[in-house]
């Protein structure tokens, strides 16, 4: 059996509600997840949250969600990325309150890439609002930004995830993009 395989047949498991195999899951996608998360926080030197700690954040409110229910590697990834962006924007909130009382200034650029990693700061709270914007007119739209800033994948990862193509997924990044440009401009 292929380990895409062994995944699905342990993410059948999970939906119907066994818990081990949730856990060996993520045992056996953690390398992928911690990867994720040093992508994500490439670039914070100095900072409390770590690759590993994320992960470990993320898996927690992952196990946490009763609800929580993956039909395949995808949508796996998807409650991941959703997972990492939570516990990366609550860092956030935390770490500007106790900085300097939660001050928000405005964000007026969305990078390209995120390669020199996200930047856990009042940027990452706009843009969380943002994309929470975008999520109630195009899940989808919302979902390939998450993939890409939150979980740190290419256009060409998300598009094997989502099976969609590559040109469709880079169309879906651009009209969000121009989206959460907006929103941030008008915040």
């Amino acid at each position: 059996m292929t380990q895409t395989a062994d995944i699905t047949a342990l993410l059948d498991a999970a939906r119907d509600g066994d818990r081990g195999a949730l856990d060996r899951v993520l045992a056996t996608l953690y390398q992928e997840l911690h990867t994720m998360a040093r992508r994500q926080l490439a670039g914070q030197h100095g900072q409390t949250l770590d690759a590993t700690a994320l992960v470990h954040e993320a898996y927690l409110k992952l196990i946490g969600r009763r609800e929580a229910k993956f039909d395949d590697r995808a949508h796996f990834f998807a409650y991941a990325a959703s997972a990492m962006r939570s516990v990366v924007v609550d860092y956030a909130r935390q770490r500007l309150a106790q900085k300097r009382g939660g001050d928000l200034h405005r964000v007026t650029d969305l990078p390209e890439d995120i390669e020199g990693g996200l930047r856990l700061d009042e940027d990452m709270l706009g843009l969380d609002t943002a994309l929470t914007q975008l999520a109630a007119v195009d899940e989808r739209l919302a979902r390939v930004v998450e993939l890409r800033y939150f979980a740190g994948l290419s256009e060409l990862e998300i598009a094997a995830l989502l099976e969609r193509s590559e040109r469709s997924v880079r169309r879906d990044w651009q009209k969000a993009r121009l989206f959460l440009l907006a929103s941030l401009k008008e915040s």
